[in-house]
């Protein structure tokens, strides 16, 4: 039971958990997931932590077939520039590890963002805490659980 699991049913979010045998030598975590599982790329969506340049930690959720665009994410978040953020950071704020950081249950609430794209689909898979275990919810649930702010932060391969 990671914390995301653990938020999302104090919270009663419904949602499903599902699995698969994560391979350790593979470090694209959102792109394994996707082949795993047998699921869009669209619809799953990767969990990044991002800086802004007054030194803010941010929750940025993005499809795992778009990328991060931090000008994006700096004009949403009312920053001049945001940059990804250092591991270490991410880890120690989240309380998660790379590959596994959920924006769900996180140790230290982030002000998050979410790609508007996720708001054309009845459901999104994003990481529940751990490598090889993702969560399935309607973006809508994510938005409120999240308190996300709704932008378009991610921008095609």
């Amino acid at each position: 039971m990671t914390p995301a699991i653990q938020f999302l049913r104090q919270h009663g979010v419904a949602h499903e958990v599902r699995s698969y045998e994560h391979d350790a030598d593979n470090h694209a975590y959102g792109e394994e997931a996707v082949g795993r599982l047998g699921l869009d790329a669209g619809e799953v969506f990767k969990t990044l932590i991002a800086q802004t340049d007054q030194g803010e930690l941010l929750v940025a959720i993005v499809p795992v077939a778009a990328q991060l665009d931090l000008k994006a994410l700096a004009q949403a978040c009312g920053a001049r520039r945001c940059a990804m953020a250092g591991l270490d950071a991410a880890q120690r704020s989240t309380g998660y590890v790379a590959g596994g950081i959920s924006p769900l249950g996180q140790k230290k609430r982030l002000r998050s963002f979410i790609d508007d794209s996720a708001q054309s689909l009845a459901r999104i898979h994003v990481s529940a805490g751990r490598r090889g275990l993702e969560v399935a919810l309607t973006p809508r649930d994510l938005i409120k659980a999240t308190a996300a702010v709704v932008a378009a932060i991610g921008r095609s391969r």
